[in-house]
């Protein structure tokens, strides 16, 4: 049998009304997607964070209609927001399938470095013998699909490789799904700290740790404004973007203990050397830029018996 597909691509705002008017109209399935492969990081408390332009998708399983149903999709629209124009929609017939099974498929396991696997559930880990970290994709958060985050969980294997993971603390800022530090823990930190804004990624964080058979104790969650004051880290992440990553600079690096690392990403090529410039102002020597299909990940480090946390002073 062959589905009806309604599409449309909406601003953030626009999703919860046009989700429930086609909702109303007997859509069987509605899922939220990016439509510019924009992650998403640091969404207000208490929001369902979305993407700067996200595609809205409504599947039927009634051909029928179709014309009157977009005419009472316009009306309903025009009634709820009176003067703002219905985002279009466009539709197609889609062959029958396994929806399901057709998603999955789009997600197979990810190395990450040298020793990192990155597993869905529904797929058996292609070296057993490797740290295979299981996560499914999700909203949001980072699932290791992203440049942003494969550059992070690439790092870690290469600090974990080098030794510099082992019984060490680690401080995850915006942990999202809690990936970058359930991996750290896998790959040999003893205990790790994940702050967020949003009590959606802390829920989430706590679910991927469960599923990956961390223990509670060893993986703290809290609101940043939880985190003990002069608290520091041997080493510190930040998958989140630029600009709070700028303005949290003095929060951040003066969390990176003396002879601790930092990395940080989530940060677009052309916006590097400020987010550079802000880090060593704060007392941290920073490498070369890694890119990757035009985002950055940054690392640095806080040299030994260095301890300003504030701006430094050339």
């Amino acid at each position: 049998m062959p589905w009806l597909q309604l599409k449309a691509r909406i601003a953030p705002e626009q999703a919860e009304l046009l989700e429930e008017l086609l909702l109303a109209e007997g859509a069987t399935a509605i899922t939220l997607q990016d439509a510019h492969d924009e992650p998403v990081f640091e969404p207000e408390r208490g929001t369902t964070p979305l993407w700067d332009q996200t595609v809205l998708t409504g599947l039927y399983d009634d051909l029928e209609g179709l014309s009157a149903m977009l005419e009472r999709l316009a009306a309903a629209w025009a009634e709820a927001v009176p003067g703002e124009p219905c985002p279009t929609i466009e539709h197609e017939l889609l062959d029958d399938r396994d929806w399901e099974r057709a998603w999955m498929d789009d997600f197979a396991p990810l190395r990450m470095g040298e020793r990192l696997w990155i597993v869905p559930s529904w797929h058996e880990a292609p070296d057993p013998g490797a740290v295979n970290l299981h996560l499914d994709p999700g909203l949001a958060f980072g699932t290791g699909t992203h440049p942003t985050t494969a550059l992070c969980l690439e790092w870690l294997d290469g600090q974990a490789s080098a030794g510099a993971l082992e019984d060490i603390e680690v401080l995850d800022v915006g942990c999202g799904s809690g990936i970058l530090a359930i991996a750290a823990l896998k790959l040999g930190a003893r205990h790790a700290t994940g702050t967020d804004i949003d009590p959606q990624a802390l829920t989430a964080s706590r679910d991927n740790a469960e599923r990956n058979a961390v223990p509670e104790a060893d993986f703290r969650l809290c609101y940043p404004e939880r985190l003990e004051a002069g608290a520091r880290f041997p080493l510190v992440v930040a998958n989140i973007l630029a600009g709070p990553l700028v303005e949290l600079a003095d929060e951040i690096a003066g969390r990176v203990a003396p002879g601790g690392r930092l990395a940080l990403s989530g940060i677009l090529e052309r916006q590097a050397e400020a987010v550079l410039d802000a880090y060593r102002d704060r007392g941290l020597v920073m490498d070369e830029p890694e890119v990757r299909e035009g985002w950055v990940r940054l690392t640095g480090y806080r040299p030994a018996g260095r301890h300003s946390a504030g701006r430094h002073s050339a």
